[in-house]
């Protein structure tokens, strides 16, 4: 689910499918072109289950959204993903009821070829679409489902900034403990997944029989009601939406954000030529290598090889060898360079060796990486990167980024 799909012609869900190493025979779906998109994938999902028509589903939300630069919207998004799996095994949270109106509501909205999305007047857009719309939404559902406003555990509100975020909390109804905390000074709004990440935030700090509300705008207003069960407390003890935030790093200016963004232009003079079109057939020959990346291992000696070949290195015995995911492998840094003249706004361009904790080694670049604590023997992971955009093709391959621990 995204308001940001790289393609407008073509399914993004197969790509994470793929990335995943998920089954060929799945279903796989594109929610898009709203601000409820993620709710309405969520929706979409708890609806299958409880029907029986899937036994597990993994919903995905994810947004870039961007405001003109220097602009108040720029200032207040961000960018962001979630997911959950949606299943009747080990049920943390049960669904508790939902409630939605659709309206066609021109408040905020990005045409075929924007790079930025578009608003109206603001006190159009508050008063007649957000507080107007998500109140009677949130009225509905608790008319529907037989609660009222103290039995809400926490609120996870979609908002467009902090301040609008308070004054409509206020406005429903909720107290400052009810409402889970929106993270602007952190996060911002991340579009589509914004709810469902507040909804995450909620679910890492829940204890059982807590009722959770999240609500989503966007041409109308989702709400979407959970009730925490006991097996909360056994949920994974992975970083979360908090520990996520702890282990990011701050750019060291505007400027290198505004590259980032492709708002504005790295000088030209010292631009290498553009990168050729990659080949399609490549792209699809070599997909378990670089989109899977899957390596192998022999079967005789146990050895393991990136990316995968005949004959093994170790014993030479020939087309005897096991595919082996390495993407969710630790590893350390064997050796490394930092390039300073590579044609890339993340320079020095850092490019490392990494053996595998259950063998291998791979050539990658490393991102997300601070240039003075680069080092031989430091620990990583594996991350799913856009490498470059050629032609309308977008190439994704993996890097390794430092291993992700909360401050």
């Amino acid at each position: 689910a995204t308001t940001t799909p790289p393609y407008a012609e073509k399914q993004c869900a197969s790509i994470i499918a793929t990335a995943l190493d998920l089954r060929r025979d799945i279903f796989t779906a594109d929610i898009t072109d709203v601000l409820r998109a993620g709710t309405t994938a969520l929706k979409s999902a708890l609806d299958s289950v409880a029907a029986g028509s899937a036994k597990n589903v993994l919903m995905v939300a994810s947004d870039n959204r961007q405001g003109p630069p220097k602009s108040e919207a720029e200032r207040n998004s961000g960018d962001g993903a979630v997911a959950f799996i949606i299943s009747e095994d080990a049920v943390i949270a049960e669904q508790a009821g939902s409630y939605t109106i659709t309206e066609n509501m021109m408040d905020t909205w990005r045409s075929a070829g924007d790079q930025f999305v578009r608003s109206w007047e603001d006190r159009f857009a508050i008063e007649e679409g957000l507080e107007r719309i998500i109140g009677e939404a949130i009225s509905g559902f608790m008319e529907k489902e037989g609660v009222s406003v103290k039995d809400v555990t926490k609120l996870a509100l979609y908002s467009p900034d902090a301040r609008r975020h308070g004054q409509l909390a206020r406005h429903l109804g909720f107290q400052p403990e009810q409402v889970q905390d929106p993270l602007f000074g952190r996060m911002g709004n991340t579009g589509a997944a914004f709810p469902l990440m507040l909804l995450a935030g909620a679910l890492e700090d829940g204890s059982p029989d807590q009722l959770l509300l999240t609500v989503a705008y966007g041409d109308g207003s989702d709400v979407l009601g959970f009730r925490t069960t006991s097996k909360i407390g056994e949920r994974g003890q992975g970083l979360g939406v908090s520990g996520f935030l702890d282990s990011g790093q701050v750019l060291d200016s505007y400027e290198t954000y505004a590259k980032w963004r492709n708002v504005w232009l790295t000088d030209s003079s010292s631009r290498r030529p553009d990168p050729q079109s990659p080949s399609v057939t490549a792209l699809w020959r070599e997909s378990d290598q670089n989109i899977k990346f899957h390596g192998g291992v022999c079967n005789q000696c146990g050895y393991v090889q990136y990316p995968p070949q005949r004959v093994c290195v170790e014993c030479q015995s020939r087309d005897d060898s096991t595919p082996i995911r390495l993407s969710d492998k630790l590893g350390t840094v064997f050796t490394y360079s930092l390039d300073y003249l590579a044609g890339t706004v993340d320079t020095p361009l850092a490019v490392v060796v990494v053996d595998y904790e259950p063998g291998g080694r791979v050539l990658c670049m490393m991102t997300d990486r601070e240039v003075g604590e680069v080092q031989i023997g430091m620990p990583v992971q594996m991350s799913f990167r856009k490498l470059r955009v050629v032609n309308g093709i977008h190439n994704y391959y993996w890097k390794a980024v430092p291993l992700r621990r909360a401050a």
